[in-house]
């Protein structure tokens, strides 16, 4: 039981880095108008990490493996918030 929880914790700690991250994209000086990959980059910063952990709670509640869902759950949030901090840069 306690290995569930501190993935989960662990999970939590990477989601709110991502959040932070995604909040730097956007306060970022921009010198150009947002246009196409820079738009996208931008909405996977911002809301990629939030709706990678409700679909990893989503996928503990629905099957009862909460210690994949944590780990799916990390891997996602990262991979979302270094792929959306990636194209906004463009």
């Amino acid at each position: 039981m306690v290995t569930p929880v501190l993935a989960w914790l662990a999970a939590l700690a990477v989601f709110m880095a991502a959040v932070l991250l995604g909040g730097s994209v956007r306060t970022a000086p921009r010198r150009r108008p947002r246009r196409g990959a820079a738009r996208i980059g931008l909405f996977l910063s911002l809301s990629g990490p939030w709706l990678s952990v409700l679909a990893a709670l989503g996928y503990g509640a629905l099957t009862g493996a909460w210690l994949p869902a944590a780990a799916g759950c990390a891997v996602a949030v990262t991979v979302v918030a270094v792929g959306g901090l990636v194209l906004a840069r463009r």
